[in-house]
């Protein structure tokens, strides 16, 4: 997951760099007033999604099947746990059932 994340971060900011030197050799507008890095940002992110959604695939279905695979294991060991605590309770009380129970003799 970290993998997917830090290249989906170093694509935008490779998108960021070519479109602020596309914005200051004047192939692209430069924005509004003082709003120049705030286009640009705007825009390499704008950019950088489906790009992200064809280049970073496989990265992208790798971590989505890391994660996958932990909740699973997760839901598992919480079903195991979940199995072994009814199982001492249920032995807990037949113990006390037992216990409490009167004896003739």
């Amino acid at each position: 997951m970290l993998r997917y994340t830090a290249l989906r971060f170093g694509l935008i900011v490779a998108s960021f760099g070519v479109i602020w030197g596309l914005v200051r050799l004047h192939i692209l507008p430069a924005g509004l007033g003082d709003s120049n890095y705030l286009w640009v940002a705007l825009l390499a992110l704008v950019v950088s999604a489906p790009l992200s959604w064809v280049l970073l695939r496989g990265v992208r279905e790798q971590a989505a099947l890391t994660v996958s695979q932990r909740v699973e294991r997760t839901r598992l060991n919480l079903i195991a746990n979940t199995e072994q605590e009814d199982a001492a309770d249920d032995a807990a009380r037949g113990d006390a059932a037992r216990d409490s129970a009167p004896r003739t003799a």
